[in-house]
């Protein structure tokens, strides 16, 4: 039986640490992909010769060019520009938009089967890219950022209730940024409403810190951003497809009338399985919830009106 063949595009801290995760859980083989020469085959060739030390037998091929994509069942793009100091919104759209557009135009060459995980910032516009850009239908373009937000306001529950991060379950929607939604309601530990735990101030400084928890990274680094969580994010969603565990997490995914909205990506729970999304759950959601929601969907709106003038 052939192995499952996952292709990441961009061997930068988050894509390398991708494939870093995606071998340790032994999810494939790896095709590592960036236009710097030199880098993808060095940190291929070296995460390579950790095979016989940690026993998986993954193959790793780095390329500067897209031909080592050719057959993947999953392209992981996490190839993009940091915003930095000076530069615009509109500036970081094109920008990474036209990368976006180059990596869309080789997917459909060498892997047009496959299922795309879009984690280059801004996230909700670079995913409505690839799809628009791709053709592909919408089960097939699944964005990452609602795992990594509720794998953070996890991590912070857990800290403040002293228990072990397995037993916290939660669900964090929306927008990736300041506008994401945690939802109180369906937030427990081991079953047991968070809400009757800890007291609603200190709830409310939890949600902040999650809503913030990127750029308290991006400060405490001084230089880059994070890496280990949104790698390991993206690669509880590849375990999802390939596997066919049909996980319901929290990821950006094109709506067509659910939740009341249609024509952009929003962070909402599906169903992750072999075919890509295989349903949107619709959750009831709390007045304030609801309100919460339509503020990120109005953020998400203008972003996506936005990057169509790069299309």
């Amino acid at each position: 039986m052939a192995r499952s063949k996952i292709a990441i595009i961009g061997a930068g801290n988050v894509g390398a640490t991708t494939a870093h995760w995606a071998v340790a859980h032994d999810l494939g083989d790896i095709a590592l992909v960036d236009v710097v020469d030199g880098v993808p085959q060095g940190k291929g060739l070296d995460l390579a010769e950790a095979a016989p030390v940690e026993g998986y037998d993954s193959r790793i091929e780095g390329s500067s060019t897209y031909e080592v994509i050719e057959g993947a069942d999953i392209v992981v793009i996490t190839a993009g520009f940091p915003r930095l100091p000076g530069m615009s919104r509109d500036d970081l759209l094109g920008k990474n938009a036209a990368i976006m557009r180059d990596v869309i135009g080789n997917v459909k060459r060498y892997a047009p089967d496959s299922i795309l995980i879009p984690v280059a910032n801004p996230l909700d516009a670079m995913a409505y890219i690839a799809l628009k850009d791709s053709g592909f239908p919408r089960e097939r373009v699944v964005g990452m950022a609602g795992v990594l937000d509720t794998a953070r306001f996890r991590t912070f529950l857990a800290m403040e209730l002293d228990c072990s991060v397995e037993d916290v379950q939660a669900f964090v929607l929306g927008g990736h940024g300041d506008t994401m939604v945690p939802l109180l309601n369906y937030t427990t530990m081991a079953g047991i409403p968070v809400k009757s735990l800890i007291e609603a101030g200190r709830l409310e400084e939890i949600v902040t810190r999650t809503r913030k928890g990127g750029g308290e990274i991006v400060a405490l680094l001084k230089k880059g951003s994070a890496f280990y969580a949104p790698a390991a994010a993206v690669v509880q969603m590849c375990e999802s497809i390939l596997k066919d565990k049909k996980r319901i997490l929290p990821c950006a995914a094109y709506l067509d009338g659910e939740y009341g909205t249609s024509g952009h990506f929003l962070g909402v729970p599906v169903k992750l399985g072999e075919n890509g999304i295989e349903q949107i759950l619709e959750l009831e959601l709390s007045p304030d919830e609801n309100d919460q929601l339509q503020t990120s969907i109005m953020h998400v709106k203008e972003l996506t009106e936005a990057v169509k003038k790069f299309l």
